[in-house]
């Protein structure tokens, strides 16, 4: 199926994703696009019956730490990595105005 994908089925999913190519972008990921369905085929070909599915390719269990809330007065350090701080606090951008949608 791969041979048959051409670059207006690449321009089009990449309109359905928001993209935009020009023309050697296309000429090159139709290609890519391609070989990813080449290899999607081959995978599907394969005889699965009787394989146990998987959800890790490895046994480990969470080898992560613990999360655990832990209680601290570092507030210094905390605005210091704040873009913009104003009396003790971190200032964001406003994301709603005073104003209804009404215009009132």
């Amino acid at each position: 199926m791969a041979s048959q994908i051409d670059q207006q089925q690449v321009k089009h999913v990449a309109e359905l994703a928001k993209l935009e190519f020009n023309d050697a972008e296309l000429a090159k990921f139709t290609p890519q696009l391609g070989s990813i369905i080449d290899m999607f085929e081959e995978l599907q070909a394969q005889n699965t019956d009787g394989v146990e599915p998987m959800y890790s390719p490895t046994d480990r269990v969470n080898v992560m730490r613990e999360d655990v809330a832990v209680k601290s007065n570092e507030r210094k350090a905390l605005l210091k990595n704040a873009p913009d701080t104003e009396g003790g606090l971190i200032k964001v951008p406003a994301i709603m105005d005073d104003e209804s949608e009404d215009g009132e």
